[in-house]
């Protein structure tokens, strides 16, 4: 009866490992693709303050030496 028991838990660990060992390989392909659209995340979040600021900036002020334009 104990070898049949023995053989149960062995298949069982066996089971386990792969288990885990499928979650790690998920988890570690996961990453990976997080991990790869970082620079790009970063480089658009950049061009989007930019973009922001230069809403945010008010218009040049008009210089008054400058005439006003001429009626035609």
């Amino acid at each position: 009866m104990t070898g049949k028991v023995r053989g149960s838990v062995d298949g069982t660990a066996i089971i386990v490992i792969l288990a885990v060992a499928g979650v790690a390989s998920i988890f570690l392909f996961a990453l990976k693709g997080l991990l790869d659209q970082t620079p790009d995340v970063l480089d658009s979040a950049g061009r989007a303050r930019d973009s922001w600021q230069r809403f945010r900036k008010p218009p040049p002020a008009a210089e008054e030496d400058d005439d006003p334009p001429m009626a035609a």
